[in-house]
Protein backbone atom coordinates (compact mmCIF):
# COMPACT_ATOMS: atom_id res chain seq x y z
CA UNK A 1 0.00 0.00 0.00
CA UNK A 2 1.43 3.36 -0.99
CA UNK A 3 1.78 6.33 1.32
CA UNK A 4 -0.99 8.17 -0.50
CA UNK A 5 -3.41 5.26 0.04
CA UNK A 6 -2.52 5.10 3.75
CA UNK A 7 -3.23 8.83 4.18
CA UNK A 8 -6.56 8.42 2.34
CA UNK A 9 -7.51 5.43 4.51
CA UNK A 10 -6.64 7.27 7.75
CA UNK A 11 -8.58 10.34 6.55
CA UNK A 12 -11.62 8.18 5.78
CA UNK A 13 -11.41 6.59 9.24
CA UNK A 14 -11.26 10.02 10.91
CA UNK A 15 -14.27 11.16 8.85
CA UNK A 16 -16.31 8.13 9.98
CA UNK A 17 -15.42 8.79 13.63
CA UNK A 18 -16.34 12.50 13.30
CA UNK A 19 -19.68 11.66 11.68
CA UNK A 20 -20.43 9.16 14.46
CA UNK A 21 -19.64 11.72 17.18
CA UNK A 22 -21.82 14.35 15.47
CA UNK A 23 -24.70 11.86 15.10
CA UNK A 24 -24.54 10.85 18.76
CA UNK A 25 -24.20 14.45 19.91
CA UNK A 26 -27.15 15.59 17.79
CA UNK A 27 -29.41 12.85 19.19
CA UNK A 28 -32.39 13.67 21.38
CA UNK A 29 -32.67 12.61 25.00
CA UNK A 30 -36.45 12.13 24.92
CA UNK A 31 -38.20 8.88 24.06
CA UNK A 32 -39.73 10.28 20.88
CA UNK A 33 -43.28 10.38 19.62
CA UNK A 34 -44.72 7.10 18.35
CA UNK A 35 -47.38 8.90 16.34
CA UNK A 36 -45.00 11.44 14.81
CA UNK A 37 -43.50 10.83 11.41
CA UNK A 38 -40.52 12.52 9.86
CA UNK A 39 -41.32 14.42 6.66
CA UNK A 40 -38.59 12.53 4.76
CA UNK A 41 -40.21 9.20 5.71
CA UNK A 42 -43.61 10.50 4.56
CA UNK A 43 -42.09 11.66 1.25
CA UNK A 44 -40.41 8.30 0.64
CA UNK A 45 -43.66 6.49 1.48
CA UNK A 46 -45.61 8.56 -1.04
CA UNK A 47 -42.89 8.08 -3.67
CA UNK A 48 -42.96 4.31 -3.17
CA UNK A 49 -46.73 4.21 -3.56
CA UNK A 50 -47.56 3.74 0.10
CA UNK A 51 -49.04 0.59 1.55
CA UNK A 52 -52.40 -0.53 0.31
CA UNK A 53 -55.21 -1.39 2.68
CA UNK A 54 -56.80 -4.78 3.26
CA UNK A 55 -59.97 -5.24 1.22
CA UNK A 56 -62.97 -5.28 3.60
CA UNK A 57 -64.32 -8.28 1.65
CA UNK A 58 -61.21 -10.25 2.71
CA UNK A 59 -62.21 -10.01 6.39
CA UNK A 60 -64.69 -12.40 8.02
CA UNK A 61 -66.17 -11.92 11.49
CA UNK A 62 -69.09 -13.26 13.52
CA UNK A 63 -69.92 -9.71 14.59
CA UNK A 64 -70.26 -8.45 11.00
CA UNK A 65 -73.47 -6.51 10.34
CA UNK A 66 -72.60 -5.88 6.71
CA UNK A 67 -69.40 -6.13 4.62
CA UNK A 68 -66.88 -3.84 6.29
CA UNK A 69 -69.14 -2.98 9.23
CA UNK A 70 -68.84 -4.66 12.64
CA UNK A 71 -71.03 -4.49 15.75
CA UNK A 72 -68.64 -5.50 18.53
CA UNK A 73 -70.00 -6.44 21.96
CA UNK A 74 -67.26 -7.64 24.31
CA UNK A 75 -64.92 -9.59 21.96
CA UNK A 76 -64.96 -10.24 18.23
CA UNK A 77 -62.40 -12.17 16.19
CA UNK A 78 -61.65 -10.98 12.67
CA UNK A 79 -60.19 -13.50 10.26
CA UNK A 80 -58.12 -11.78 7.59
CA UNK A 81 -57.51 -13.80 4.41
CA UNK A 82 -54.00 -13.96 3.00
CA UNK A 83 -53.36 -10.48 1.55
CA UNK A 84 -50.51 -11.72 -0.66
CA UNK A 85 -48.20 -8.91 0.48
CA UNK A 86 -47.84 -6.46 3.34
CA UNK A 87 -51.16 -4.63 3.72
CA UNK A 88 -52.72 -2.40 6.37
CA UNK A 89 -55.97 -3.35 8.10
CA UNK A 90 -57.59 -0.01 8.97
CA UNK A 91 -60.26 -0.07 11.69
CA UNK A 92 -62.29 3.04 12.58
CA UNK A 93 -64.79 3.64 15.38
CA UNK A 94 -66.41 6.68 17.00
CA UNK A 95 -65.43 5.26 20.42
CA UNK A 96 -62.42 3.60 22.01
CA UNK A 97 -61.62 -0.07 21.42
CA UNK A 98 -58.82 -2.53 22.05
CA UNK A 99 -57.16 -4.53 19.31
CA UNK A 100 -54.80 -7.55 19.47
CA UNK A 101 -53.00 -8.81 16.39
CA UNK A 102 -50.01 -10.97 15.52
CA UNK A 103 -46.90 -9.06 14.51
CA UNK A 104 -46.04 -9.23 10.79
CA UNK A 105 -43.09 -11.12 9.41
CA UNK A 106 -41.57 -14.04 11.24
CA UNK A 107 -42.10 -12.47 14.67
CA UNK A 108 -43.72 -14.76 17.21
CA UNK A 109 -45.60 -12.34 19.46
CA UNK A 110 -48.89 -10.50 19.66
CA UNK A 111 -49.28 -6.73 19.68
CA UNK A 112 -52.10 -5.16 21.71
CA UNK A 113 -53.23 -1.55 21.90
CA UNK A 114 -56.21 0.49 23.03
CA UNK A 115 -57.09 3.21 20.54
CA UNK A 116 -59.05 6.26 21.62
CA UNK A 117 -60.85 8.96 19.63
CA UNK A 118 -58.67 11.79 18.35
CA UNK A 119 -58.93 15.24 19.89
CA UNK A 120 -60.35 16.64 16.64
CA UNK A 121 -63.43 14.39 16.91
CA UNK A 122 -62.57 12.08 14.01
CA UNK A 123 -62.86 8.93 16.13
CA UNK A 124 -60.46 6.13 16.97
CA UNK A 125 -58.31 4.58 14.23
CA UNK A 126 -56.20 1.42 14.43
CA UNK A 127 -53.78 0.49 11.65
CA UNK A 128 -52.61 -3.12 11.75
CA UNK A 129 -49.90 -4.50 9.45
CA UNK A 130 -50.91 -7.86 7.95
CA UNK A 131 -48.74 -9.97 5.65
CA UNK A 132 -50.28 -13.43 6.05
CA UNK A 133 -53.63 -14.91 7.14
CA UNK A 134 -54.27 -13.58 10.64
CA UNK A 135 -56.81 -13.47 13.43
CA UNK A 136 -57.30 -10.01 14.93
CA UNK A 137 -59.26 -9.63 18.17
CA UNK A 138 -61.34 -6.53 18.90
CA UNK A 139 -62.62 -5.71 22.38
CA UNK A 140 -65.37 -3.26 23.30
CA UNK A 141 -66.70 -4.03 26.80
CA UNK A 142 -69.64 -1.64 26.38
CA UNK A 143 -70.13 -2.34 22.66
CA UNK A 144 -69.06 -0.29 19.66
CA UNK A 145 -69.43 -0.03 15.92
CA UNK A 146 -66.22 -0.56 13.94
CA UNK A 147 -65.73 0.03 10.23
CA UNK A 148 -63.08 -1.65 8.09
CA UNK A 149 -61.76 1.21 5.99
CA UNK A 150 -59.60 1.50 2.88
CA UNK A 151 -57.84 4.67 4.09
Amino acid sequence: MSGRQKVLLVGLGVLVVVLFVVAVGAGRDDRGDATGRHSLVELLGRAAGGRSAVDPAAVEAECAEAPGRLAVVNDCELRVADPGALRTLVLRSPGAFTVEAPAPGGADFTVADTVTPADDGTGAVARIAVDRPATVTLRCPTGCLVTISRD
